[in-house]
């Protein structure tokens, strides 16, 4: 990473930070977090449900405990890694309320088949998705969760490390073996930033 993206990925926490400390009493600066964050959110709880219902239900609980709890963000992460631990304690009390996990439709969360991919290529995507949402299954809890949090939640290392309470290697390598768990199980190449 440059060093002017390092810059910018600090700028933008700054200004979520300062978002979230007005966002206490101006609701259009939760507005403004909501939009910045709604489509991972959401991402990371369909990746879980595998259910369109069960997924919103869970983005919009997300979001009311974190306006109800906004004062209880105290900037020394990103918002992100905040929001994301929300998330996770939501999709937590899901499953313990409701049992065991659905499948996952990979294609819903990633909004495939593209109407711009001709219907050769969307069907082969359909099956490398279905390919990893299997392979997802079967690896351990831990690293499909590294996963799907850096993957769908899009949050870096150091910000899944916050929500695993994990440390940033920790997460590193969490992710780096889910990959080669997931390459052993499907005939995808999957690669990852470094």
């Amino acid at each position: 990473m440059t060093a002017l993206m390092t810059a910018e990925i600090k700028q933008q926490d700054q200004d979520e930070i300062d978002l979230a400390r007005h966002a206490a009493a101006d609701v259009e600066a939760f507005a403004e977090l909501y939009h910045r964050h709604i489509t991972r959110v959401y991402r990371y709880h369909i990746a879980h449900t595998g259910n369109i219902k069960d997924a919103e239900d869970l983005t919009s609980q997300t979001f009311i405990a974190a306006l109800e709890g906004i004062r209880s963000f105290r900037g020394t992460g990103s918002f992100a890694a905040w929001i994301m631990g929300i998330a996770s304690k939501k999709r937590l009390m899901f499953f313990r309320k409701n049992g065991s996990r659905s499948e996952i439709p990979l294609d819903a969360v990633l909004y495939y088949p593209s109407p711009d991919l001709p219907t050769d290529k969307a069907a082969s995507r359909r099956l490398q998705l279905e390919s990893v949402s299997r392979a997802l299954r079967q690896i351990s809890p831990d690293r499909s969760e590294a996963i799907i949090l850096t993957f769908f939640g899009g949050l870096s290392n150091a910000e899944a490390g916050r929500v695993l309470k994990k440390s940033e290697a920790a997460v590193k390598m969490l992710v780096s073996r889910g990959l080669q768990d997931l390459r052993e199980r499907t005939s995808l190449a999957l690669e990852v930033e470094q």
